[in-house]
């Protein structure tokens, strides 16, 4: 299994079977050392206390002391080990999500790489050839001399096309078994030559089928409404006598399957009189390569696309039409937020502590809404935009809080502490200025805490 279906590496994950139970073993192991730490204490004071049988006065100052400062140990540790058996829970469980949604957003991204990567269909612009003879010197030995001499060989040349018409329809079949799509052809193309030759009259027409393709069928070439007939199986080089100064014109049309790309590739060649009409009777679609249209032309789901070329243009790259998807985005914002979770729990449950007084049961209660509150985001978020989501989920959020308060003023604290200790945080890990936003956070956080207990807590006493 690679690295990016496993999730993010080194990242615990409670799906994993042998981590579920490293993170067992480990944490019976702390509560164990947990508690023979608090007996621990318990026996030191009890000992202590029995040695001072003897003065009883002194016994009964130590005891009472030790006794009241024992119990408000035993009292602080447990609202110290209910935040910490939150904090480790709720640490896998966001570890666990963040793992499952890195995987989400990779298989996202493999399917759009997967429906625009692959084969294509690229059809190579025509050529005209034609034989010319070439004189060169080479040197030999006769009789032991080294004789110079000169002779002629024949190379192949090439004519540009002075004029070229195309049009090429093209529909896409997505229900095709391991195949993200498949390009229907159909391609028809006018081509003028001229030969500005004075003692060449013999070509070949050279006209290859598209690359790429899966199924060629009436694949077909025309030289003055007259079909021009293969002399060899396979060449695709067609003879043809043209006088100095004539034009002619070749007809050249088939249909074929292959894709999901269709590119007509000029090889470099100047274009002179070129026109290309791409027809795509299905959407989204956009222009390939560079290259962009003369022409876009949207006609409900058929998009009409036009390359116009009037003078001499040598382009390099093929150009041509492909299936458009919608670009992912902000991949990775999840995965971080859940990781940075616990931490932002804690500030938040920093800021209730400091706020108003907290009983273990609100403890436990508000620590399973925020992380309940965490989940929904993360699967909500696949279907919806994620601040939509942590807006509607802030309101339920708010809402609940409102029930930490013994009275008004302290639900009123429990709503300040949540929007700055929570709501904003949260938020500003989810919007591309997370720096701005979670700064804001933080002073709003320090602002409440010295007005709570610097300028206010004098009346909130005198109402409590």
């Amino acid at each position: 299994m690679s690295s990016t279906s496993q999730g993010i590496p080194g990242l615990p994950d409670l799906t994993h079977p042998n981590e579920l139970l490293q993170f067992g073993t480990q944490a019976v192991q702390a509560s164990l050392l947990f508690v023979f730490l608090v007996i621990a204490l318990g026996v030191a004071i009890a000992l202590v206390s029995f040695s001072l049988r003897r003065h009883p006065t002194e016994q009964a100052v130590f005891f009472g002391e030790w006794a009241i400062r024992y119990s408000q140990l035993l009292h602080g540790l447990q609202h110290l080990a209910l935040i910490l058996i939150l904090l480790v829970v709720g640490f896998f469980l966001c570890s666990t999500l963040s793992n499952r949604y890195h995987h989400w957003e990779q298989a996202q991204v493999a399917q759009v790489v997967e429906s625009v990567a692959g084969d294509r269909l690229e059809q190579t612009a025509p050529q005209v050839r034609y034989v010319a003879q070439q004189p060169y010197t080479y040197t030999t030995q006769v009789n032991g001399k080294i004789v110079k001499i000169n002779d002629t060989q024949e190379v192949s040349r090439y004519l540009s096309l002075t004029g070229s018409q195309i049009q090429v329809k093209l529909d896409q079949s997505v229900d095709v078994k391991g195949r993200s799509s498949v390009y229907d052809i159909d391609y028809t193309a006018e081509y003028k030559v001229v030969n500005p030759l004075t003692d060449i009259t013999n070509f070949f027409f050279e006209v290859p089928p598209p690359n790429g393709a899966s199924l060629i069928s009436g694949y077909k070439v025309e030289r003055e409404n007259m079909r021009l007939q293969q002399t060899n199986p396979g060449d695709y080089g067609f003879p043809f006598r043209l006088e100095p100064g004539a034009e002619t014109t070749f007809r050249v049309s088939y249909q074929a399957k292959g894709g999901p790309r269709w590119v007509y590739n000029a090889t470099g060649k100047l274009l002179s009189k070129f026109r290309l009409t791409a027809i795509a009777n299905f959407s989204p679609v956009d222009f390939a390569s560079g290259i962009s249209p003369s022409e876009t032309k949207v006609e409900g789901r058929s998009t009409k696309f036009t390359w116009a070329f009037d003078d001499n243009v040598s382009v390099r790259n093929p150009f041509g039409v492909f299936t458009n998807t919608q670009p992912i985005r902000n991949t990775g914002i999840l995965p971080r937020l859940l990781l940075l979770a616990p931490a932002l729990f804690l500030w938040w449950i920093l800021l209730l502590y400091l706020s108003l007084p907290m009983s273990l049961k609100n403890i436990a209660i508000a620590g399973g809404i925020f992380f309940a509150c965490l989940l929904t985001l993360t699967y909500l978020g696949r279907l919806i935009n994620a601040q939509l989501v942590w807006t509607m989920i802030s309101l339920v959020l708010l809402t609940l809080t409102w029930g930490l308060g013994l009275n008004r003023r302290d639900s009123l604290a429990a709503i300040v502490c949540t929007i700055t200790g929570a709501v904003l945080p949260v938020f500003g890990l989810l919007v591309p200025l997370s720096g701005l936003t979670l700064s804001l956070a933080g002073l709003l956080s320090a602002v409440w805490l010295a007005i709570r207990h610097w300028y206010s807590s004098y009346s909130w006493q005198q109402e409590r």
